[in-house]
């Protein structure tokens, strides 16, 4: 099994390496804040309610859930939104993939315009969100389905430094922030 390396804390990273639901919504909660941040939330929802399994997760009480969420350190710095979203994509994974995220990318051998499709029928995942958890899948998970570089270019260009998909260690982390500053610096001239 692959370690992967994303929040600098070991037991969270661990979590996010055994478990694709974690993984998924570490991808969910990753936006406005920084990806280290994002990519722990799983753990401090695990540590606060004993479970990341997205039944436990779609049942919670709302108001609760949204709760656990704004309990400091936060999970994320839009606690409700970002709960109620997160209680979202576990009720989809609960409904439509039976409570087995690895689904997504395993039932019936999809290729990878497949789980991008897939991907993107969740809740809160766009295009781009989608593309880059499927270069994360593919770069760091090992995940072979056919064309899933072509479907998640430009994330899963090899070599690149676009995404948390690129983050193997602290210097590849300050890669990425380098690229993703100069993207956002080009954006604005």
């Amino acid at each position: 099994m692959t370690t992967l390396h994303i929040t600098g804390d070991d037991s969270a990273d661990a979590l996010l390496s055994e478990n694709p639901f974690a993984l998924l919504i570490g991808m969910l909660l990753d936006q406005q804040v920084s990806m280290e941040t994002a990519f722990a939330g799983p753990a401090k929802i695990r540590e606060r309610i004993g479970s990341i399994e997205p039944k436990a997760i779609a049942d919670f009480d709302t108001d609760a859930f949204a709760e656990v969420f704004r309990t400091s350190p936060a999970v994320h710095r839009y606690p409700g939104s970002m709960a109620a979203r997160t209680q979202s994509v576990a009720g989809a994974i609960v409904s439509t993939w039976n409570g087995d995220t690895a689904s997504i990318w395993t039932e019936d051998n999809p290729d990878g315009k497949a789980i991008l499709r897939r991907l993107k029928a969740l809740p809160g995942f766009g295009e781009q969100k989608a593309k880059i958890f499927l270069a994360l899948l593919g770069k760091r998970l090992g995940i072979d389905a056919a064309g899933w570089r072509e479907a998640s270019a430009p994330y899963g260009e090899d070599g690149s430094f676009r995404s948390v998909a690129d983050i193997v260690d602290p210097e590849s982390l300050t890669r990425v922030r380098e690229t993703k500053r100069a993207a956002k610096a080009a954006a604005k001239a």
